[in-house]
């Protein structure tokens, strides 16, 4: 797969502070060095030092949840790391039930009311 640095670059700049930070601790691993090292220089510019991006790793890693690789699964409904899990319908055209799943929440999409079992 060739690694588009234009691409990444344009996205890095749009990209808000939660993301890059993201990107740069819980999913460090997925990222090739040279997309890593363009995120950790953004964030450098924006004027985030080595102890808050330390800090949001101790945050995230706290209580997000681990896939059986050891990678931090994502939310289902974002890219942020998922801290809990429920099953749901998986709908089509987000109105009909086609059958049930297991999907991850992170912290802005974790349901307020139990999930169906």
């Amino acid at each position: 797969m060739n690694l588009d640095l234009k691409k990444v670059a344009e996205y890095m700049r749009k990209a808000d502070l939660e993301d890059l930070l993201d990107r740069v601790t819980v999913y460090r691993d997925d990222m090739e060095p040279a997309a890593l090292d363009l995120f950790e220089g953004e964030l450098s510019r924006r004027g985030v030092n080595r102890a808050a991006i330390a800090e949001h790793d101790v945050d995230c890693r706290s209580d997000a949840i681990q896939n059986a690789d050891g990678t931090i699964a994502h939310c289902s409904f974002c890219s942020r790391p998922a801290v809990m899990q429920g099953r749901g319908w998986h709908r089509l055209w987000r109105r009909i039930p086609v059958f049930p799943r297991l999907f991850a929440y992170c912290r802005s999409h974790a349901p307020t009311v139990p999930t169906a079992s």
